[in-house]
């Protein structure tokens, strides 16, 4: 495919790519020449014309191009499979496939495009308009590629129904590609058996990026009575059900997500030591330090409190509180395990909020582990939004 259209930096520009990153900006850019349609594909360079990728481009975002790859090479069915083989190929090195995060936008060198296998069902999300025009033949190559090592996909759900689409001059857009099919249905995961949603639950139906945190807590739950705040369909609370807790109590503000975690509960044949109640956390929690109520772990997964920068401040003063409600909860001697998923919230900020939550309630804290996202989610370096999730598990020891 020709590319007639050249867009060519500012000197002393193009720093995120430098580093390693896929992203230009739109204050980066000192001229565009040829004409083209938002979406097309763009040659990018630098101000003395050196080469630095391809990428597509669109006029409605800040991030102007996207770059797709650094060589001069073709954009075609050829280089998709290539891209998505490599990507199926780390997967199966790194994680359990059984469901997993086959792209991860950026990371995979694809941004701007996800996608989910949870069995024999792929969940694709598509944010930019760029890659709007290729979605449906990656997915066809993907299940192409997937064949080749047995594995039949049943059908594909897409979840473009994120706010980002907006930005791009896109619809937001949700339902089947192609055949459609029963969207709840059952995944199991560290021994743990689920029953998800990809249609009505959030994201892709199912937070695939904590597989291996959940399984980092199961060490730590024998015998134990334990708090799983923002629990969702109630993902650690059934890993630290399966692994012999003597009580979990899973919370979460939504009654659909409480409904289907009682759910599994119950698939697990677990619903007599783990169960499930509706509450919004933050109420909850000192509701239970009146109580007097302690727990042997208390586990605090919340959803991200900011998707700025501009509101980082705010954002620590949320994790402090709700780290400061939670480290009252836990036994001398017990565990926490926090939480956060905002790619803002670096770990440096994350770290000096629990410790301000610690100090503020007399807790000495002991690091167990330090954690991030499971590798089906890679950190590309160069590109700081790949690392986002930041999980860590103290002991809490009373001052004394």
């Amino acid at each position: 495919m020709s590319i007639n259209t050249v867009v060519t930096l500012k000197k002393g520009e193009g720093r995120t790519l430098s580093q390693g990153g896929l992203w230009v900006f739109d204050n980066e850019i000192d001229t565009i020449k040829g004409h083209f349609k938002n979406g097309a594909l763009v040659k990018v360079e630098a101000f003395n014309h050196y080469p630095l990728g391809i990428g597509y481009i669109n006029q409605n975002s800040k991030i102007r191009v996207r770059l797709l790859t650094r060589k001069d090479t073709n954009i075609d069915e050829k280089f998709f499979r290539m891209r998505l083989a490599n990507a199926w190929e780390y997967r199966k090195k790194t994680v359990d496939t059984s469901s997993c995060r086959i792209v991860f936008g950026d990371a995979d060198f694809l941004p701007g495009i996800t996608i989910d296998k949870f069995e024999d069902i792929l969940v694709i999300q598509c944010l930019t308009l760029g890659m709007e025009a290729y979605k449906l033949l990656l997915i066809d190559l993907l299940k192409d590629i997937l064949k080749e090592d047995g594995i039949i996909i049943r059908g594909v759900y897409e979840r473009s129904d994120a706010k980002e689409r907006k930005k791009e001059g896109l619809e937001r857009v949700k339902g089947f590609i192609g055949e459609p099919f029963e969207t709840r249905f059952m995944i199991t995961e560290n021994n743990v058996k689920y029953m998800i949603d990809v249609e009505n639950g959030q994201k892709t139906g199912f937070f695939l990026d904590q597989k291996y945190n959940r399984l980092a807590i199961q060490s730590l739950v024998k015998d134990a009575k334990v708090l799983d705040c923002f629990t969702y369909i109630g993902t650690f609370a059934l890993n630290a059900g399966i692994a012999g807790a003597k009580s979990v109590l899973g919370v979460d503000a939504s009654e659909l997500a409480v409904s289907l975690a009682s759910e599994n509960a119950k698939i697990n044949h677990l619903e007599d030591t783990v169960k499930f109640e509706c509450h919004d956390v933050f109420d909850f929690l000192p509701e239970l330090e009146e109580k007097n109520e302690t727990f042997d772990v208390v586990i605090l997964d919340p959803p991200a409190f900011t998707k700025s920068r501009s509101s980082i401040k705010n954002a620590i003063k949320g994790y402090r509180e709700i780290n400061m409600r939670g480290l009252k909860l836990v036994k001398d001697g017990g565990y926490l395990a926090t939480c956060t998923c905002s790619h803002f919230m670096d770990e440096e900020n994350f770290k000096k909020a629990i410790a301000q939550a610690a100090k503020s309630v007399h807790k000495r804290l002991r690091q167990v582990e330090c954690r991030q996202q499971s590798p089906d989610h890679p950190i590309l370096w160069g590109d700081e939004n790949s690392s986002y999730l930041k999980f860590l598990i103290f002991q809490v020891v009373d001052e004394k």
